[in-house]
């Protein structure tokens, strides 16, 4: 049955009580894509131990489900516009449940990056669903700032609380059981999903410009090869030419964007300065906040010795900090001009990445205290950068929209892990090539300087007062290099402060501007 909920002209339009429980529902799957990102990274030494990864395959099996989601959001986000958005939900949720059965169970290395690639294949479908859904539901500016607060916060306190599950799950049972906690919950939205949420889609939808499709995927697939192969290799000539085929292909599928009557990108949004800096806000933000975030649960194991229960405790309290600050931001952004929020979190982070930097062997509440500081600041970033992303959409295009949004968004969590991780592998090899006892054989020291995640488990089987000496050098390393991927995380920090100062100074604390209320959606279906 169609449904026309259009108030009177100038009226609010009205958010009742299915709005909220259809909110509260849609929290469950967005919450449980990141949590299978953060639940591996407690995983990685008994992974490493038990498959053996050279130190690229422990990198795929770590980025591998990013990458592959910021590869296809876009066009995820464009086929649930047209096919509905409930149903790309439910089709994402039950490919999440056989891919989560497949990483569980993996015995190679090469299948467990085929079941995470898979996975990141699902959260493509998921995550721009959930978010167009909440801009169907929630066309009050206001009302849409505090949902996407909520969204961000499932979305960012997956990756905090995964750790948590990880550590619980690892500590009881093998490594692949991680990947099962949420199979249930995506089983519960499998076979409840219509009975809560309405169905939306874009009203005047046409097919897919089949031509654009694989445009759009030379495009950006080489870019994330490139980004990926950055964090593995360093700048080297396979990925300035693969940067180079992703410019010229992006370039040919803008301008086939600018002729064809239904685009699979709407280009005007790219013309929107807001929209464009809501990406690279986006993109430079979870950078910041993900690269040394993912290093810091390996840190609680492998330097301060941290049994994995009580490690994925210590990270309860960044969790809270970050479910704090997704929720505060927009109550400050209502009073302040998002550019201030922004900023004013990033002072908050700084002081949290010297921390980090200085961790040093210390006490595990050092470093909780410090990543709690940087992701209570730099949670801001991710609420405004999403809500000025999907507001600046119409709603018919409220799926492509949101999925340039979470393309940024997932590219910065891979680029964190790339770049960064590619300042920390090397200054971590380079540290045990230069102090590893010289009575080891060369290529017992060159294996550990060559993985971060394996290389205590291989100094800890070498026995012997070299034993003893070649583990403290590896954790020496391993401190080393986390301090430096903290200071290079707080200069991405800086840089965002700075653009959000350059490019989000004009606008004003959020609803303070009628006019940018936006109209209902026309094209929701309750079917």
């Amino acid at each position: 049955m169609n449904t026309n909920t259009t108030p009177p002209a100038g009226a609010p339009p009205r958010t009742g009580a299915r709005e909220w429980i259809a909110l509260t529902f849609l929290l469950l799957p967005t919450f449980m894509m990141t949590v299978d990102l953060g639940v591996l990274w407690l995983a990685v030494p008994a992974l490493a131990a038990d498959l053996g990864p050279t130190s690229g395959e422990l990198l795929w099996i770590n980025d591998s489900y990013g990458l592959v989601a910021a590869s296809l959001l876009v066009l995820a986000g464009g086929i649930g516009d047209r096919i509905g958005r409930r149903r790309m939900l439910i089709i994402g949720s039950g490919a999440f449940v056989v891919a989560s059965l497949l990483a569980a169970f993996s015995t190679t290395p090469l299948t467990l990056i085929a079941a995470r690639a898979l996975l990141g294949l699902t959260g493509a479908a998921v995550l721009p669903s959930t978010l167009a859904l909440i801009s169907t539901l929630f066309a009050d500016p206001r009302r849409r700032a505090t949902a996407i607060a909520f969204w961000v916060t499932a979305l960012s306190s997956g990756i905090a609380v995964g750790p948590v599950i990880g550590g619980a799950m690892v500590a009881h049972f093998w490594w692949g059981s991680v990947f099962l906690v949420g199979v249930p919950v995506m089983l519960l939205v499998m076979s409840t999903a219509r009975l809560v949420l309405p169905e939306a889609r874009a009203s005047s939808a046409r097919p897919l410009d089949m031509m654009s499709v694989p445009l759009f995927l030379a495009a950006l697939g080489p870019l994330v090869y490139a980004i990926k192969r950055l964090g593995s290799h360093g700048p080297d000539v396979p990925v300035i030419v693969t940067l180079l085929i992703a410019v010229v292909m992006g370039v040919l599928f803008t301008r086939r964007q600018a002729r064809v009557s239904d685009p699979l990108l709407e280009v005007s949004l790219l013309r929107d300065r807001t929209f464009r800096a809501a990406l690279l806000l986006l993109f430079l933000g979870l950078a910041a906040m993900n690269g040394v975030q993912y290093l810091a649960p390996q840190y609680l194991r492998l330097v301060m010795d941290v049994p994995p229960l009580t490690a994925g405790l210590w990270l309860v309290p960044p969790a809270l900090a970050l479910i704090l600050g997704s929720q505060a931001t927009p109550v400050l952004a209502r009073r302040l001009r998002p550019a201030l929020v922004i900023v004013a979190g990033v002072a908050i982070a700084l002081p949290g990445f010297a921390v980090l930097a200085g961790a040093d062997g210390r006490e595990a509440w050092w470093l909780s205290a410090g990543l709690s500081l940087v992701v209570l600041g730099l949670a801001p970033i991710t609420v405004l950068g999403t809500d000025l992303a999907v507001g600046a959409a119409a709603p018919e295009r409220a799926g492509a929209a949101s999925a340039l949004g979470q393309t940024a968004y997932e590219l910065g969590l891979a680029f964190g892990i790339a770049m960064i991780g590619t300042v920390a592998a090397s200054i971590h090899r380079n540290e045990v090539m230069a102090h590893a006892p010289s009575d080891l054989p060369d290529p017992l020291v060159e294996s550990a300087a060559d993985g971060m995640g394996g290389s205590v488990a291989i100094a800890e089987g070498t026995s012997g007062p070299s034993g003893e000496a070649f583990v403290a050098a590896v954790r020496a390393a391993f401190d080393t290099a986390f301090a430096a991927a903290a200071w290079t995380s707080a200069g991405l920090a800086i840089l965002v402060g700075l653009w959000s100062l350059v490019s989000l100074w004009h606008l004003r604390p959020l609803g303070s501007d009628p006019e940018g209320t936006r109209t209902p959606p026309e094209a929701v279906e309750r079917l």
